[in-house]
């Protein structure tokens, strides 16, 4: 009665294997296109070895779960299957990564273009002094925002409008937060008003919006660790139990007891999917 505790362990390990060739490879590879390729942030495309892998992984899991909950090969096949729609649920986690890092990035260059817009430069000026600004923060230069700042700059110079390029930049991200800096920007440069204030005043919401999620965010990740342990422990539980019990395990993986199992899966699965979506909850 080897086989549960071999599926658990083999589905767990690869896992672990898979996120730890996932950190490495963001380490390697260089994720942000160049200048002449205009990044969209509201996807997060895959690489089809990304897919493949990935969907490898999720159905190791998920077959050394049918074999827990089954000991039947066949359906613990078919429940391997969901593996397939995994890429899609990673590619959603990373780009909204990209998006949560993006804002944070966007914060510190807010305070950056209110301190620039304060001391009498114009608009155009202070998004230059932004772009430098942030790379004494961060010395990456690949930085998602530095790279945005230095596209807006460069189409600046090329006659476009600062509203304008901003505007193409935050239909780009997807993020509320910028897209509401966007229309202020317009309105202002369009209305002739008071654009140091305005934007002032605006910063500062936006900041503490974003401070605030940041908040909640660390308050909730403890909760959020732990929502995935209590996720798995069932998994565990049963596992140990059918390998140093078989005979008292043995009705659960028979007749009505598959009926049992299954809707036991089905509520773990519930679960876990709810609260993962109240761990997403945002301000």
């Amino acid at each position: 009665m080897l086989v549960p505790i071999l599926a658990v362990a083999l589905g767990g390990a690869t896992w672990f294997g898979f996120l730890v060739w996932e950190r490495a490879r963001k380490r390697r590879m260089n994720t942000s296109p160049p200048i002449s390729e205009l990044p969209d942030y509201t996807r997060y495309p895959l690489m089809l070895r990304d897919k493949v892998l990935w969907s490898l992984a999720a159905g190791i899991v998920l077959f050394g779960t049918g074999i827990v909950f089954y000991k039947n090969v066949p359906l613990s096949l078919v429940l391997a299957a969901g593996g397939l729609f995994y890429p899609k649920v990673r590619s959603t986690v990373l780009k909204e990564k990209r998006q949560e890092e993006l804002a944070l990035q966007f914060k510190q260059g807010l305070y950056s273009i209110s301190s620039a817009l304060g001391a009498g430069k114009s608009l155009e000026n202070a998004f230059r002094e932004a772009a430098n600004d942030l790379k004494l923060l961060y010395p990456d230069p690949q930085t998602y925002l530095i790279r945005e700042l230095e596209i807006i700059n460069h189409q600046v110079e090329n006659g476009k409008s600062i509203e304008r390029a901003f505007a193409e930049f935050s239909v780009r991200t997807g993020i509320d937060d910028i897209l509401q800096f966007s229309e202020v920007l317009s309105t202002c440069k369009r209305t002739g008003g008071n654009l140091v204030s305005v934007i002032r005043r605006t910063t500062d919401i936006i900041t503490d919006k974003l401070e605030i999620q940041q908040e909640i965010s660390v308050l909730i990740a403890q909760k959020r660790f732990e929502s995935k342990i209590l996720a798995f422990a069932p998994i565990v539980v049963i596992a140990l139990l059918a390998f140093s019990s078989p005979d008292y395990m043995a009705p659960l993986y028979a007749g009505p007891g598959c009926i049992l199992m299954s809707c036991a899966l089905l509520v773990l699965a519930f679960c876990y999917w709810l609260t993962h979506k109240i761990m997403r909850m945002k301000v």
